[in-house]
């Protein structure tokens, strides 16, 4: 059942791309809007998954993966510089998010 609040700290870090991306980019009264929607997402999630979960665990990943989705998008989107060394660095990010999940149990546990 971790595997469920897991998931809600990817959800979380989904919406922490959203609100990353809307605190650049937003300019309408709607696109600010979805930006605190998004904002209000991500933290909920994340209080949610940091109540079964070590709260510094999972706060970890939701900002790596936080951190990989900005990135990944603004490379995409917004045509943002790509580097051999940004590429590495993504990738260690994704080493290091994957470790801290592999050792991490419930909490109490």
């Amino acid at each position: 059942m971790m595997l469920k609040h897991w998931l809600r700290v990817v959800y979380g870090a989904f919406f922490e791309v959203g609100w990353v991306v809307g605190f650049k980019h937003a300019s309408t009264i709607w696109e600010w809007g979805l930006t605190a929607l998004a904002v209000y997402l991500s933290f909920y999630f994340l209080i949610k998954a940091g109540e079964v979960l070590p709260a510094g665990t999972a706060y970890a990943v939701f900002v790596g993966l936080g951190t990989l989705g900005t990135t990944v998008v603004g490379i995409l989107a917004f045509g943002e510089p790509v580097s051999l060394a940004k590429v590495a660095l993504i990738g260690l990010l994704l080493i290091g998010i994957g470790g801290l999940q592999t050792v991490t149990t419930k909490e109490g546990n």
